[in-house]
C-alpha cells in the first residue's frame, strides 16, 4: 500500500489534567507510537477536567472512564486501533 492510499486513523485521548492523568495518557500514547509508528495520522492529547479519561478512534469512543470505569489497558486500545486499521484498509482495497 502506498503512502497516498494509507487510510487515516486518528486516536484522541481526552484526559483530566486537574486529576494528574498525564502519566496514563503518555503511557498510552507511547504504546500507540511503538505499535503503529507511521500507520496513524495523529495522536491527539486533549487536556480536560471532571475526572475524564476517554479514548476515541476516528471520533468513535472506544473507552470512557465514565462508562467503563478506570483506565483502559494499553493492549485493549492497541487492539481496537488494529481492528480499525484493518477495517479501513479493507474498505480502501475494495474501493
Amino acid at each position: 500500500m502506498t503512502e497516498a492510499a494509507t487510510p487515516g486513523v486518528k486516536v484522541t485521548i481526552t484526559y483530566c489534567a486537574e486529576c494528574g492523568y498525564e502519566t496514563q495518557t503518555l503511557s498510552l500514547a507511547e504504546a500507540l507510537m511503538k505499535a503503529f509508528t507511521h500507520e496513524l495520522t495523529s495522536i491527539e492529547l486533549v487536556p480536560w477536567y471532571e475526572g475524564s479519561f476517554d479514548v476515541a478512534i476516528n471520533g468513535e469512543l472506544v473507552h470512557s472512564m465514565y462508562r467503563e470505569g478506570g483506565f483502559p489497558d494499553n493492549s485493549v486500545i492497541v487492539g481496537a486501533v488494529k481492528k480499525r486499521l484493518a477495517a479501513t484498509s479493507a474498505t480502501v482495497e475494495t474501493a
